[in-house]
């Protein structure tokens, strides 16, 4: 254990000895996700470095302070990436803090979610426990997979101090097709695409453009542009357009920048939702971004009965419930889980939910 992660393990320990919480925080720039932070500070920032990175073996490993902006730069030196897209949401964005939030980007849809790509983790529970789990090859099979736990977890079960992630070649052409259509149109049409061998990686609908991007080999995503039609976006319009929606900073997400921001979870030909307010979808139909003053209940209440979930992504009311609670079965297995890797509840209690 070097001197950085001893130092942390005492002051994790002092921190469960007082029943002090402890709010985890590395580059602060997803402070706004989840129920109001609490506990004093605990600045993760310095545990930066990559650790491995193999081009050939599509697998890097590096400290959880690390700039995500940084690792990104040096896996497109290799012409690799991280398919599944996280967004930034700022220049001091951690490869911890990617993998706490959990969230993904447009190619998630076709790529997969962050928790599919985690091969390995080192973590400090609340103990002051070192623990590692997973490996660095892309062929793991060590028991229960803790890796893909502690992404989304918000920081409630330990400190993540390195992670090995899965990288994967750039894709060699894309091209960005801009279709006018209504919102029925545009579900349809894309459920059906889904269902097809089609090289789709992206998606967007909102104020009757959809927007579709296709990822590939040269020949196939010309094949691809001629059989679908729609109207070609230049190069730089599309890669801003695809950064903006990433990064929820420009387009559709600028323009109502003033209201709370919900994020639906429902199955991709789940029906429109026929709430107040102003909708952008991605991920096929599967993900329904909603811009809205409409109360949380009737916000719950439309994607329950739809077969998802909301979550309050931005801005609104964050003392009560921001993710939508799991069923009770389910909220027993997290309540396990938390008293496992953190007894005396110190890191970011309540952030995730109120009862962690």
């Amino acid at each position: 254990m070097n001197e950085l992660y001893s130092e942390w393990a005492a002051r994790v320990r002092e921190a469960a000895a007082r029943g002090m919480p402890l709010c985890l925080r590395g580059g602060g720039t997803k402070d706004f996700l989840g129920r109001t932070p609490a506990g004093e500070p605990f600045d993760l920032a310095a545990n930066t470095g990559v650790i491995a990175y193999e081009p050939t073996e599509l697998v890097v490993t590096v400290r959880g302070g690390t700039r995500l902006a940084e690792l990104e730069a040096l896996l497109a030196g290799e012409s690799q990436f991280f398919a599944f897209e996280p967004p930034h949401f700022g220049a001091a964005a951690t490869v911890a803090g990617c993998v706490a939030a959990g969230l993904s980007g447009p190619r998630r849809a076709s790529a997969g979610a962050v928790r599919d790509f985690m091969l390995g983790v080192r973590l400090l529970d609340g103990r002051g426990q070192v623990m590692s789990f997973g490996g660095r090859v892309m062929k793991n099979v060590a028991g229960y997979d803790v890796s893909r736990l502690i992404a989304g977890s918000m920081g409630t079960l330990g400190v993540i101090l390195e992670v090995s992630l899965k990288v994967l070649p750039r894709p060699v052409a894309e091209a960005t097709l801009s279709f006018a259509m209504g919102e029925a149109d545009a579900v349809a049409r894309l459920n059906d695409w889904g269902g097809q061998p089609l090289p789709i990686s992206a998606c967007a609908w909102a104020d009757g453009q959809l927007m579709l991007r296709l990822s590939g080999a040269a020949a196939a995503v010309q094949a691809a542009a001629a059989r679908l039609g729609g109207e070609a976006v230049a190069g730089d319009a599309a890669r801003s357009f695809w950064e903006g929606l990433r990064e929820q900073d420009a387009g559709w997400f600028a323009v109502h920048a003033d209201l709370p921001l919900w994020r639906l979870s429902l199955p991709s030909s789940a029906a429109l939702l026929r709430l107040p307010g102003h909708q952008l979808i991605e991920w096929g139909g599967a993900q329904r971004w909603l811009a809205t003053d409409a109360p949380a209940a009737d916000i719950r209440a439309r994607a329950g009965a739809l077969g998802g979930h909301a979550t309050q992504f931005r801005r609104g009311h964050r003392d009560g419930a921001v993710f939508t609670p799991p069923a009770g079965p389910l909220m027993i297995i997290h309540q396990r889980l938390k008293e496992a890797f953190d007894p005396a509840r110190i890191f970011n209690p309540g952030r995730l939910y109120e009862e962690l």
